[in-house]
C-alpha cells in the first residue's frame, strides 16, 4: 500500500529529528572530551541501554556513553576512556576481544577464560540439555566444564559416576558438589582464581546458591553497582561482572540460562562433540551425515566404543 504524502512527511520529520538528536549528542560528547581527563583503561561492569558501567584500574566507577563509531561493548570488554567528572565518561575505544559469547547472533560477554555448567541431582541432570551447551562452548572455542551440583541428594555414587564418567574420558572436568554441605567448594574456588567465568545452568540447580557462597559480599556489589548505574533491581536482569574476593570475576547473566541451537547448522553440530573431531574427513563419503552410510568413520568408532552411544544418539536428534 502506498503511503500519502501527509505519512511520507512524518517519516521524514521523524528521521530529521532522529539525526539530529544524534548529531547533537556527538557535538556534546565531542566538546566534552575538549575539557576531558587523559584518557584511562577500563573494563566493562555491566551495559543497560546505550550507556555503560566501566570500571578504571584504580577501582571508581563511572557511567559511560561511547562514540558513534565504537562497537557496543558487553561486560567483560577492556575499554579506553576518558572522564568528563568524577561519575562520567565517555568511550572512545574497544580493545580487541580474546573472545565473545553470543545467544542468537547476539554477544552476551566478552573475554571469557572458561565456562561453568552447573546441573544438578534435583531437577536431575539431562543430558541432551548437557550436549547443547557443550555443543554452544565449542564451536565459540571456549573451554566449559561441568559442576554437579546438590550431591546430598545422591542415593547412588557409583551410578552418579557412571553417568559422568563419559564427559570425564573426553576431557571435561567434572566437579560433584554440594552448597548445601560445602562438598568441594574449595577445590572449586582454587579454580576460578585470576579468570574470568560464566556459570550457565537451567533454573533450579542452585546457580544463585553457588554464587552466594563463592562471594558473601554479593548483596553490596549489586547495591553498589545499582546506584552507579541508577538501575535499582533492575540490574540482576543485566549481564554483569562480579570480582570473586578469592581471585578472579564472575560474569553473571540471567539471559543465558538455556541454549538453544536453532542457528546453528548440521556442520556446526557435528564440530560441538569433539571426541568426533578426530574421524570428520575419514568417511568414504565426503557429504556423510553418519547415519546410515557406509564406510564411516563415526559409525565405525562408536561400534567399537571410541564413541559413546548415547552422545551419539544426542548429536542425532540435535541434528534432526
Amino acid at each position: 500500500m502506498s503511503l500519502t504524502r501527509r505519512q511520507k512527511w512524518r517519516i521524514e520529520k521523524i528521521q530529521s529529528e532522529r539525526i539530529a538528536r544524534t548529531q547533537r549528542a556527538s557535538k556534546t560528547n565531542h566538546d566534552l572530551l575538549q575539557s576531558a581527563d587523559s584518557e584511562r583503561s577500563g573494563l566493562v561492569i555491566t551495559r543497560y541501554g546505550q550507556r555503560l558501567l566501566v570500571e578504571s584500574e584504580s577501582g571508581e566507577l563511572f557511567q559511560c556513553t561511547g562514540r558513534q563509531n565504537i562497537e557496543l561493548s558487553v561486560a567483560g570488554d577492556q575499554v579506553i576512556f576518558q572522564p568528563i567528572s568524577n561519575q562520567d565518561g565517555i568511550v572512545t575505544a574497544l580493545v580487541s576481544r580474546d573472545n565473545e559469547l553470543k545467544r542468537s547472533q547476539k554477544t552476551i560477554a566478552a573475554n571469557v577464560d572458561q565456562l561453568w555448567l552447573v546441573v544438578a541431582i534435583e531437577p536431575h541432570y539431562q543430558f541432551d540439555l548437557i550436549d547443547r551447551y557443550l555443543v554452544v562452548a565449542e564451536n565459540a572455542g571456549l573451554p566449559i566444564n561441568i559442576i554437579v551440583n546438590k550431591v546430598e541428594l545422591c542415593s547412588d555414587m557409583a551410578v552418579l559416576s557412571r553417568d559422568f564418567s563419559v564427559y570425564k574420558s573426553i576431557g571435561y572436568d567434572v566437579i560433584n558438589l554440594s552448597v548445601k554441605e560445602k562438598t568441594n567448594l574449595p577445590k572449586l574456588r582454587s579454580m576460578l582464581d585470576d579468570k574470568t567465568h560464566i556459570f550457565l545452568g537451567q533454573s533450579g540447580v542452585g546457580k544463585s546458591s553457588l554464587i552466594n557462597e563463592l562471594m558473601p559480599e554479593l548483596n553490596l556489589r549489586v547495591n553498589e553497582i545499582s546506584i552507579k548505574s541508577k538501575m535499582g533491581k533492575h540490574t540482576t536482569t543485566n549481564t554483569t561482572l562480579y570480582h570473586i574476593p578469592s581471585g578472579g570475576d564472575l560474569i553473571d547473566s540471567p539471559g543465558i540460562r538455556e541454549f538453544q541451537l536453532d542457528d546453528m547448522g548440521d556442520e556446526e553440530i557435528l564440530n560441538g562433540f569433539r571426541e568426533f573431531k578426530p574421524y570428520i574427513g575419514s568417511c568414504k563419503f565426503r557429504n556423510c551425515a553418519h547415519i546410515n552410510e557406509p564406510d564411516c568413520a563415526i559409525k565405525e568408532a562408536l561400534l567399537s566404543g571410541e564413541i559413546s552411544q548415547k552422545r551419539y544418539q544426542n548429536y542425532l536428534s540435535l541434528i534432526n
